[in-house]
């Protein structure tokens, strides 16, 4: 999910350069919602592990 959010970063960041600013806006906006649900899910993945790992 990282390398989608990255991969609308880059869709963004070559709209803006030949100035299609729709594109370039709506690209940018994905790319930080993915970024965004990743660390989330990245956060909850590491309390569960941490909550179910067993106790020695």
């Amino acid at each position: 999910m990282l390398s989608w959010a990255l991969g609308f970063f880059i869709v963004a960041i070559i709209a803006a350069i030949f100035g299609f600013g729709g594109i370039a806006t709506g690209a940018a906006n994905i790319a930080q919602f993915l970024f965004w649900l990743f660390v989330i899910l990245f956060i909850v993945s590491l309390v569960v592990g941490l909550v179910k790992r067993p106790r020695v």
